[in-house]
């Protein structure tokens, strides 16, 4: 059974789908990043808030700024913007087409469908999953890029602009001459004060293009931080095989993901949002102990349990989670070094916390993989591991073990594991890495001149030392035997 309007009364009877009207819907959210976690998330969330018959004036129109979304379009529009959430549960699984997305705008280098339609009064908020990396910050700074050739295109073309952002003040120019109030901007993207990031870039961007208008955006708009987490694996013929054989449902982009979810959000929307709070959202003044807590815990131990278990040969998170040295040296990692270093975050335990984070990552259901959590290390290790060293070091705590993250890191970059079978890097800057990594093997310090990615980490005598033992024991003993050393 093709998924789509025409077939959404014949699916099984364990399928949950739309109990609102799609016509009924009308947009106020223009959404860029149409990603397995945006459909299995936020358009999620609202799903839930619309099967409550409330807030139908909130319906997502989907963008992107990449070619390949392209073919992301023609995909969810031969089955009218449906997709099916399988949510993967030990104790019973979950199926729900969603209906939140009412269209999905044409995807063109200039932008100009995206920025029309942002420049729309129904349109109070604009939202993002661009993915961390996307937001033109340099990481050894934390300080908006200009230098960057998009950003370099849209100072120059600011009618014509390249990324997102520019779009967004192409757009938000048109509103401001027509006296219409400006949307909110939403990130929604997994990586610290992503609001506040958000801030930067548009307001960065905008004082290369006009002065004026980068002060009434500063003066303006606002841009609220949320902390957002649900594990979504990448898609696959197997994915699309399960739902068609568990359901029947020809599905192009289906989306499989964990039961869990969770959505801490500043309240801070001056034209409006979605009852959130009706549908389980976190509304609160203060999104940072929550995105803390979770970037240290779940996105630190992430990192930490990709390249042992990469080294080790293992393909899925679940299979890594029950393995007796790699949740060894997780468990004494996050409870010495970690754990230590996350404050207080209201009504939330943070042991228990972790053991959700374990009941999680061991669920074999949701089939995640190694090589997903290995992705983009080069902005994946400055936001969830260096800041936890930084704040070990101060309180004299000790770095042995996320010292031995970086250097397991840096020992994948080499791109083959313990048994020889080879490793494709996957990160933007991946030439660079594996030549740094490679000059590591007889002189570690070469790694940590990587300044963009460990600043002044470099030059600190205790994590130097730290590193460098760690990576002259990976290389004589095995991974194996350095992780049973250090469990003890």
């Amino acid at each position: 059974m093709k998924l789509g309007l025409n077939t959404i009364n014949d699916l099984p009877t364990d399928v949950a789908r739309p109990s609102y009207d799609r016509g009924d819907l009308k947009p106020g959210i223009v959404h860029v990043g149409l990603g397995n976690f945006h459909r299995a998330h936020m358009a999620l969330y609202l799903h839930d808030l619309f099967q409550l018959g409330r807030d139908h004036d909130w319906a997502i129109i989907g963008a992107g700024v990449r070619a390949s979304d392209h073919t992301i379009r023609d995909d969810l529009a031969a089955q009218d913007w449906l997709t099916t959430v399988y949510e993967m549960d030990p104790s019973g699984d979950r199926a729900i087409v969603t209906g939140t997305m009412i269209d999905f705008l044409p995807v063109q280098q200039d932008n100009r469908p995206l920025i029309s339609a942002m420049s729309g009064k129904a349109i109070r908020i604009v939202s993002l999953t661009v993915t961390e990396g996307g937001y033109y910050i340099d990481a050894s700074t934390g300080l908006f890029d200009p230098t960057h050739p998009d950003m370099q295109h849209d100072a120059k073309n600011p009618d014509t602009p390249r990324s997102v952002f520019g779009a967004i003040i192409a757009a938000l120019k048109i509103r401001r001459a027509l006296d219409i109030p400006p949307f909110t901007v939403m990130s929604c993207d997994n990586l610290p004060d992503n609001g506040h990031v958000a801030r930067a870039t548009v307001i960065g961007l905008a004082q290369q293009i006009d002065v004026d208008l980068a002060d009434w955006i500063t003066d303006h708009v606002v841009f609220p931080c949320a902390m957002v987490d649900r594990i979504t694996p990448a898609t696959s013929d197997r994915e699309r095989a399960m739902i068609r054989d568990r359901f029947g449902i020809h599905d192009r982009r289906p989306v499989t993901c964990e039961s869990f979810r969770q959505w801490v959000l500043e309240d801070n929307f001056p034209t409006g949002r979605p009852a959130f709070h009706a549908i389980g959202v976190t509304l609160t003044d203060d999104v940072a102990p929550y995105e803390l807590m979770k970037i240290r815990i779940l996105n630190g131990g992430h990192a930490a349990m990709a390249y042992p278990a990469a080294l080790l040969g293992i393909h899925f998170v679940h299979d890594a989670a029950h393995h007796p040295l790699i949740r060894g040296f997780l468990n004494k990692l996050e409870t010495e070094e970690i754990l230590p270093n996350v404050p207080p975050v209201p009504n939330t335990d943070l042991a228990e916390y972790y053991k959700k984070v374990i009941e999680r990552l061991e669920n074999p259901g949701v089939a995640d993989t190694i090589p997903r959590l290995c992705q983009d290390g080069s902005n994946r290790q400055p936001k969830f591991i260096l800041p936890t060293v930084r704040d070990q070091l101060a309180r004299g705590g000790s770095i042995n073990g996320l010292s031995l993250v970086s250097a397991l890191w840096c020992r994948y970059l080499q791109g083959t594991d313990d048994n020889g079978a080879a490793i494709k890097i996957d990160d933007p800057s991946a030439d660079l890495l594996k030549d740094h990594a490679k000059r590591a093997k007889t002189n570690p310090q070469a790694f940590l001149q990587l300044k963009v990615i460990f600043g002044d980490l470099a030059d600190n005598a205790a994590f130097s030392s730290s590193f460098q033992r760690n990576l002259e024991a990976l290389y004589t003993q095995g991974t194996e035997a350095v992780l049973k050393t250090y469990i003890g």
